[in-house]
This record gives C-alpha cells, sequence and structure tokens, in this order.
C-alpha cells in the first residue's frame, strides 16, 4: 500500500498547534524502552544549554513498538518552553519511514535546522545537540554527518562497504556515510520529501546512505562532527545480517544506477570539513564470534560456488577458493581481492535481470570472510591503529576504481 503521508492525522493536529519551530530533533524508535528516556534526557539538556532562545520540537517517531518505548517517551519531563510530539509514523516499517515523518514535520513547522539521533544510544551527551546543529546554525552548512570514536569490530558494514564505497565514488571522505544521528539544514526536508522512495527498501533500512549519497551528488554544503565515543546495543557482525545489511547494500547499488555519470566523472577523494571533539577516546571492546564469521563464510562458498565462478574473475575465485580451505585464526582475504570482488558484484547487480535480492545474498559470505580477515589482521592493535587499516583499505578501493568502471562497462548488456 503507497502512503501519501507519514503523518497521522493526531500528529498533523499536535504539528498544526505549534506553528513553527527554529529546531527539530527527531527520535525515529522500536522498542527503546530502556534507553528512550536517556536519549530524550540528553536532549533536552542540550537543547536548553546551547539553544534556549530558539523555539525547539522533539518529536518522537515510533514503529510501532510493543515494548513501553512510547510511554516512557512520554512520561519523560522536558523543559516548560520544550513541544514533544510522540508520533506513530505511516508507512512501510523501518527507519526510513520514520525520516519521512520527520522530513515533514520539519518542512511543516518550517525549521532552520534538524538533527536526528538514534534511540539506542547510551553514550549521547547534551553536547552532540551543540556538535550537530552548530555547523548549521552558525556556520551555513547544509548537511551534517557524524563521526564516532567506535570498537575496532563496531560498524562492520560502514568499515568494510559503505565508507569505502561512498569515498571512492563520490570522493568525500564521510566516514559515517550510515552512522544514524545527522543533522540537516530545514530545506534540505523539502527537497527529500519530494523523492520517490517510500515504497522501495530507502523507507526501511537504506535511509541513511541515500540522505548523505543525495547531500554529496547535490552538491550540498557538507560537513562532519566528532560526536565521540558511540555506544549502542551492538550486535556481533556474525550474528545481526538480517534485513538492514541487505538493504544498505541494495540502496547502495541503486544509488550507483542512478549517479553513474557522476561518479565514473570522479578521480581521488578529499578531506571533509570537520568540528565537534577533536581527540579519539577509546572506546569499549564488543565480542565478536570468529568461528563463526568462518564457518559461515565456508557454508556459503560452498552453496553459491557456481555463482561466484561465473562472476568473478578467475583470480578473485581462485583467492575465495583459497580462503575456504583456512583454519579461522588463519583466516585471511586480501584486500585487493574484496576490492575487486565488491566491484564486479556491482556491475553485475547493474545488469542482473533476474532476482537482485538474491544476488546481494551472495554478498554475506564474502563480507563475513572480509571481516573475519579484518579482525586477524587488528587482533593486537587498538581501536585508533585499526583505523590506520580502514583507511589504507580505502584508498585501495579509490586505488581501483578504473578496474569498477572497466567491470562495469563490460558487464554492460541489454535488460530482458
Amino acid at each position: 500500500m503507497a502512503y501519501d503521508t507519514a503523518l497521522r492525522g493526531y500528529t498533523s493536529k499536535r504539528i498544526e498547534e505549534i506553528g513553527s519551530a527554529d529546531i527539530l530533533v527527531g527520535i525515529p524508535c522500536y522498542n527503546n524502552e530502556k534507553t528512550i528516556s536517556h536519549v530524550i534526557q540528553m536532549v533536552t539538556h542540550g537543547l536548553a544549554r546551547h539553544y534556549k532562545d530558539k523555539k525547539n520540537v522533539i518529536l518522537v517517531a515510533d514503529g510501532g513498538s510493543t515494548d513501553d518505548t512510547r510511554e516512557a517517551a512520554k512520561e519523560f519531563e522536558i523543559k516548560p518552553w520544550q513541544e514533544k510530539i510522540i508520533s506513530i509514523y505511516r508507512g512501510h516499517s523501518g527507519k526510513g519511514s520514520a525520516f519521512r515523518s520527520v522530513f515533514e514535520t520539519a518542512k511543516r513547522l518550517n525549521v532552520r535546522a534538524c538533527m536526528v539521533v538514534d534511540s539506542d544510544l547510551r553514550s549521547i551527551t547534551s553536547d552532540w545537540v551543540k556538535y550537530l546543529l552548530e555547523p548549521i546554525l552558525d556556520n551555513d552548512y547544509q548537511y551534517v554527518s557524524p563521526i564516532y570514536s567506535r570498537y575496532k569490530y563496531d560498524g562492520t558494514i560502514t568499515n568494510n562497504i559503505v565508507y569505502n564505497l561512498t569515498r571512492a565514488l563520490y570522493g568525500l571522505r564521510i566516514r559515517q556515510p550510515i552512522g544514524g544521528d545527522f543533522s540537516f539544514a530545514g530545506q534540505l526536508a523539502s527537497y527529500y520529501i519530494e523523492q520517490d522512495v517510500w515504497d522501495t527498501d530507502v523507507a526501511r533500512y537504506g535511509i541513511d546512505v541515500w540522505m548523505t549519497t543525495n547531500a554529496i551528488a547535490n552538491d550540498f554544503k557538507i560537513c562532519q562532527s566528532n560526536l565521540g565515543v558511540k555506544t549502542h546495543d551492538a550486535k556481533d557482525p556474525a550474528e545481526s545480517l538480517g534485513p538492514m545489511f541487505r538493504q544498505v547494500i541494495h540502496t547502495l547499488f541503486v544509488l550507483m544506477e542512478d549517479y553513474e555519470s557522476l561518479w565514473k566523472a570522479i578521480k581521488g577523494s578529499r578531506t571533509v570539513p570537520m568540528f565537534g571533539l577533536q581527540e579519539f577516546i577509546e572506546p569499549e571492546a564488543i565480542k565478536v564470534d570468529l568461528g563463526r564469521l568462518v564457518r559461515e563464510y565456508k557454508i556459503g562458498f560452498r552453496q553459491f560456488k557456481g555463482l561466484y565462478q561465473d562472476i568473478f574473475c578467475p583470480e578473485c575465485f581462485h583467492e575465495l577458493k583459497r580462503c575456504a580451505s583456512m583454519a579461522k585464526t588463519k583466516f585471511v582475504m586480501p584486500v585487493t581481492t574484496w576490492v575487486q570482488i565488491l566491484y564486479e558484484i556491482a556491475a553485475t547487480f547493474h545488469n542482473w535481470a533476474y532476482n537482485r535480492t538474491q544476488l546481494v545474498n551472495l554478498v554475506t559470505p564474502l563480507y563475513l570472510g572480509r571481516v573475519a580477515s579484518f579482525i586477524n589482521q587488528t587482533l593486537k592493535m587498538t581501536s585508533s591503529q585499526a583505523e590506520e587499516v580502514v583507511e589504507e583499505q580505502a584508498q585501495v578501493f579509490e586505488d581501483y576504481k578504473d578496474y569498477l568502471i572497466k567491470v562495469w562497462d563490460e558487464k554492460s548488456s541489454p535488460r530482458h
């Protein structure tokens, strides 16, 4: 079913009562009763501390939680001069539909700036409000992407796929394109709302990278803000590969098609201005199951071996086959192999006339293998040292961009 708005009647009425605002803070949530009060507390304190002279609205955009998330949000008392809206959004379940309700609210309230933060944050401080809003309100930036001090095995989708592809394709070193905590100028809400994506994977989990890529492609004035440590409900990468992973990858590949002429013309990359904290803080460790990662890779290789041989170049397939015989502590997938296979799967996706979801599923075991390889490579490193390995990998993605263009064009064929 298609929805022409993400806002329900009672939410619209509440927005109408408020009329207008300077700042909107959106908090998408779903079953976050343990953390939502803390997030609202830090937001309301930050707004009171840094922007008391502005009219502030907090929008909790809930996905129909079955716990007491909404009740906890309603009960938390904000400052008397602040406004709060608790809303269940309309549309497909997922973060993108929550964002759509935030965009609509920002447009209707005609806000100057809007920030969005995750609802499972344990490390958010009141200063995050300043770090995310100051570049927009005081420095005329239009889009602010986050930087975090994250444990080396947290954010593996970003570290091994999303950061690398975004940087190599579009030429900006935006470290957390799917970070979850963003801000943007009010006028961008109108642009985002008008895009015809709300019945696609973007409306589920592809929203973050879609927003970032659109901001780059439309030449919005972009910066990053260092928020410090991000502690949230982190998951072992071996266990957390559900719909989010597949939909993020799917969205990335679709965006490559949408902006093909743009990224083909870009060479190299440049840094993006940074605000917020200046130091790197060593975060708490999270546990990972190396054995399971390698096991899942080997099962996937056996299952998809024939397809891998058809899709990938002989050298890549040889390396993947070699990896399938390695012990878990010796498992190493060369970074050049990882870059080539990701580029080849993107090119295949572009010209795939069949079930694209099935094709994206082929990436999963390979990604798990790359994560296992990264763990072995950085086992004795601090998170700060492991960050240097991420940067080296990103440079290889840039160095192989001509290879991407070559396989992209070679695999091109008429669609059936």
